[in-house]
This record gives C-alpha cells, structure tokens and sequence, in this order.
C-alpha cells in the first residue's frame, strides 16, 4: 500500500505565489536560500542533464540591475510604465534567483524535454522557498529576453535564455488567492 504525505498534499493543494511587491526583507540567509536551491535541484531531469543554472541576486546586485533596467528601456524604447515598475521591484526586492535555461548538446534528450525541466526547477525553486516559510514569485520581463541585458546584468552564455526570475522574502500582509482551474474543463478521463 501507498503511504501518504498528507502535509506535503496540504502544501501543494494551497501553495500560491506571494504578491512581489509585497515582498520585505529579511531575505533567507545563504545557508537557507542553499538548502531552497538544493531542493528545486531536485527537479526531473531526463538523463542528469542539468539543463539549468541559478545566478543569486543579493541587494547591491538587485539595485545595480534596477539602474541597468532604467537604462536599457529607453535605448528600446519601451514605453516609461513598463520600466518603472520593474525599477521599483528590483530596487526593493530582498532577493532574487534568475533560473537560466543552459541546454546541453544531447543524442537522448530532446531540447523541449530540457526546455520543460527548466521551467519545472522555477516551480520547484518558488515551492522550495514557500516551505521554507517565505513568499515567493515567478516572474519576467521585456528584459529578461533581450539578449544584451541578461548578458550583462546576469552573465547569461550565448545558448542560455533566462527561463524566469524568483523573487524571495519575507511575506507582508496576508495575501488573497486568486481563482483556480475548474477541472471540469481541463481533465478528460480516458478509461479504455
């Protein structure tokens, strides 16, 4: 018979996304935020590829990046409410991992199955850091796909991509659950 982790199904059956701007310091400590990046390592990774990379984001690299933001944005022209707000963001947030998609030239292991052990190591990255009893969010940018910026600003390779951006702290204020699939439209039951 199964045993069954009910606490770990209880985390997973109410785990949400912590509103970043609500996000306050303190940030985990090294030794934490390690034993958080351990656990997201974790993730399915067909044939131990390791198909990702973590760059960690303290505070003076936050704010370095939140000048590099302000900078960058007019050189492209985007619109000036689309880099304030992640100015702000960054200049507040307690800490930061960019999660970089690192493929690795393989025979056995196709680039979407790389591409999808990625982005399954961000979920696991914020999951990790939600037990740990922080607020975590997944989020990116017109900068996280400009290939000069996340060169930069993150030291992405020429074949990495950044698959997204976690930011970590202490959660603030309560935060309200947003609404959820209905799985009466997204679950079919094939029996035969």
């Amino acid at each position: 018979m199964t045993e069954k982790n009910q606490a770990a199904l209880d985390f997973l059956l109410t785990r949400q996304s912590y509103p970043i701007l609500a996000l306050q310091q303190p940030a985990p400590d090294r030794e934490t935020l390690t034993t958080i990046l351990t656990a997201a390592a974790r993730t399915p990774d067909h044939g131990k590829l390791v198909p990702w990379r973590f760059v960690v984001l303290e505070k003076a690299a936050l704010e370095r990046v939140s000048g590099m933001i302000a900078k960058r944005g007019p050189e492209l022209g985007i619109e000036q409410a689309k880099i304030d707000k992640p100015v702000g963001v960054y200049g507040k947030s307690p800490v930061a991992v960019v999660v970089l998609e690192s493929p690795v030239d393989s025979d056995k292991v196709p680039a979407v199955e790389q591409t999808y052990s990625t982005g399954a190591v961000c979920l696991a990255l914020v999951n990790a850091a939600t037990a740990a009893g922080f607020g975590a969010n997944w989020v990116s940018n017109w900068f996280s796909h400009d290939r000069q910026f996340i060169t930069e600003a993150f030291g992405a390779k020429p074949h990495e991509r950044v698959a997204g951006i976690i930011h970590i702290g202490t959660k603030g204020p309560e935060a309200p659950d947003r609404p959820r699939p209905d799985l009466e439209q997204i679950v079919t039951w094939v029996a035969e």
